[in-house]
């Protein structure tokens, strides 16, 4: 078999330059009566016939290239192709027309190789400086809040080393602890993605959900090692985890987790949007309940009941899993608490002397949890300030 595998390399490299080759192995094999000689002659087109299936698999990758870099074949001002298997006409070819344009001819595909390793090695080594070598990561990386969901802080290609932070804020009435989920991958949900670790931020001083504020902050070196933190801004309470594996994920892995991204984001996207809606309407429940309470003096019997019947209406909804009926409840009981609320205000107009009531917490808010723990279970605050 090594005899045989070797005759095909040969024969292989040869192709890449001429038409047909001959493969010539005498005393391949033996039985009781004679030796067993393998002569053959292999052709150009009967290799790229067993090849094409696998050279075409180049082209995934090359389109996923120019679209994380936001670039069309147009905006390539040359091709220049590396490694050994490059020589092939077919690779070349296929390459090539992919691109719209030649590769270059002048560049050998090994030597490449090896002279940009020995310049990596010299940059990392310090005796180059004029060359800035740059690397990406590899995956999204964030945290999961309510509902399972994965929200990305640091998006997949983003050039290292770099530092993004975000805003976010409790999900339950005075919740003293957040747990902060690290997540890395592509996928809309954080149980489809890889865990990268997970902490607890404690010490919140109790109040309502979605009155702290805490900062969480993605900062990773031009080693790969990340640094993920969580402070909350009102009282500098801070804790953080280091995560030294975050880039070391294989090829094989890399490219795996991002066609699931793409194969299942029709998918992902109907999963996170059901888990909004039930976030949607569980705030909208929320800000009833605050409505009724802040507000007690200024609204009327009839309109308590008709707060009550809608929030009933959203509640019965929300035992079931139809999104419409989930939707058409939580817009309703919106419609009615911005009525009452657009009527409490032409009241305070009428009379300039009192100062107006502040209405209760817009929709938006997280639903209360019992637990003063919740895991990763934080809204990210929707103002200017949120990244």
């Amino acid at each position: 078999m090594t005899r045989l595998k070797e005759a095909a390399e040969k024969a292989k490299i040869e192709l890449s330059t001429l038409l047909t080759t001959d493969v010539d192995l005498p005393f391949i094999s033996a039985d009781s009566s004679q030796p067993k000689h393998l002569h053959t002659t292999v052709t150009r087109a009967k290799l790229e016939e067993l090849a094409n299936p696998i050279v075409r698999k180049v082209e995934t990758p090359i389109k996923r290239v120019l679209d994380d870099a936001k670039l069309t074949p147009k905006d390539v001002d040359r091709i220049i192709l590396i490694g050994g298997q490059t020589r092939m006409p077919l690779v070349r070819k296929f390459v090539e027309d992919i691109i719209g344009k030649q590769a270059e001819r002048g560049v050998d595909p090994m030597e490449c190789v090896a002279v940009g390793a020995a310049i990596q090695g010299a940059v990392l080594a310090g005796e180059v400086k004029d060359i800035l070598l740059l690397d990406v990561t590899p995956l999204s990386l964030g945290v999961e809040t309510l509902g399972g969901v994965a929200t990305k802080i640091m998006e997949r290609n983003t050039t290292i080393p770099t530092k993004r932070s975000q805003i976010f804020s409790t999900a339950a009435d005075s919740q003293t602890t957040v747990t902060i989920h690290v997540l890395q991958g592509e996928r809309a949900m954080a149980t489809d993605n890889i865990s990268l670790g997970m902490f607890n931020l404690t010490g919140i001083p109790p109040a309502p959900r979605g009155i702290p504020q805490i900062e969480v902050t993605f900062d990773i070196d031009a080693n790969g090692i990340l640094n993920v933190s969580a402070k909350d801004l009102a009282t500098s309470k801070e804790n953080k985890i280091t995560i030294a594996a975050s880039t070391k994920l294989s090829k094989d892995q890399k490219e795996k987790m991002v066609h699931e991204a793409e194969q299942f984001a029709d998918q992902d996207k109907k999963r996170k949007e059901e888990v909004e809606l039930r976030n949607t309407a569980e705030s909208m429940l929320y800000t009833a309940d605050k409505t009724k309470d802040e507000l007690k003096d200024k609204i009327t019997k009839e309109q308590v009941e008709a707060i009550d019947k809608a929030a009933g209406t959203l509640r019965a909804a929300l035992s079931g899993k139809e999104a419409d009926r989930i939707k058409l409840a939580s817009d309703d009981l919106s419609r009615i608490l911005q009525k009452i609320g657009a009527e409490i205000y032409q009241k305070v107009a009428q009379k300039p002397g009192e100062p107006a009531q502040q209405q209760a917490t817009g929709p938006g808010a997280n639903p209360t949890k019992d637990d003063n723990v919740v895991d990763a279970e934080f809204r990210e605050v929707k103002d200017e300030g949120s990244r």
